[in-house]
């Protein structure tokens, strides 16, 4: 059966984990666990392995199937999870979304081919090529400032018709573009927003699933009680955390960018 929002039911705050490494340069796999059971306790719906703020781009294919199935593990499908998929190359792509639901994966996300900055029409091949070779959820990444490379709200509705393309990660920093991208593709995808601390409130005000967020990492209740607090319509709660989240990625940032 073809997978899409309506059978696919994803929502709310989620995290992308970090990667912790000890002193030799390897996975902490015990501080990884314990990072990902403590994001589930303070509310997380859904975990991202090997996002942007796993350093999936520093990691071998076989440190990325690592990560992942410790998170599989630690989360014990009390949360979804999903595995970064994204490769310059299709072929590692699919390596990697096969990995990911060999090792129990809700799903994966893809980001687009990127510094090769490809055509549309390639872009759009390369998501179809992966949806044919493995059966399993997809969320779009959009995050031109470290792809180079950006899905349009033009080229979104285009993937969202793309078989197992069930929703997007929109880090573009651009409300604007945010927001026509869930008028273009919202019917028929789950549009998240990236930078929950600082677009959280509105993006949900207007229709987002959820969002997609670094902040629980180091600032875990709060962050994910901007999403619960919206929700129940405690909007002055909603906007105080809002505006302290802006502080706290303000002052992370001060030694960054950090992108997610």
């Amino acid at each position: 059966m073809p997978m899409n929002k309506t059978n696919v039911n994803w929502y709310g705050p989620w995290v992308a984990l970090v990667t912790p490494f000890d002193a030799e340069g390897r996975i902490d796999e015990d501080a990884y666990q314990q990072n990902a059971d403590l994001c589930v306790q303070y509310g997380c719906t859904g975990l991202v392995a090997n996002g942007c703020m796993g350093e999936f781009w520093s990691l071998s294919h076989d440190e990325r199937q690592r990560v992942i199935e410790l998170c599989v593990k630690a989360v014990a499908g009390r949360a979804t999870v999903i595995g970064n998929a994204s490769a310059i190359a299709t072929g590692e792509v699919i390596k990697l979304a096969r990995a990911a639901k060999q090792a129990g994966c809700d799903g994966i996300m893809v980001l687009p081919p990127y510094f090769v900055k490809p055509p549309v029409d390639d872009v759009i091949s390369h998501y179809e090529a992966v949806s044919n070779a493995v059966e399993i959820p997809m969320m779009l990444y959009n995050i031109p400032s470290a792809a180079s490379v950006s899905l349009t709200p033009e080229v979104v509705d285009r993937l969202a018709d793309v078989e197992n393309v069930v929703a997007i990660k929109e880090s573009s920093r651009d409300f604007v573009n945010f927001y026509q991208t869930y008028v273009a593709a919202g019917d028929r995808i789950h549009v998240f927003i990236g930078p929950g601390g600082l677009f959280g409130v509105a993006a949900l005000t207007v229709g987002a699933a959820g969002y997609v967020e670094g902040n629980q990492n180091y600032w875990p209740y709060e962050s994910t009680e901007i999403y619960y607090a919206t929700k129940k319509n405690d909007l002055e709660r909603a906007l105080q955390l809002q505006k302290k989240g802006l502080a706290v990625r303000q002052l992370i940032e001060g030694n960054g960018p950090y992108m997610y």
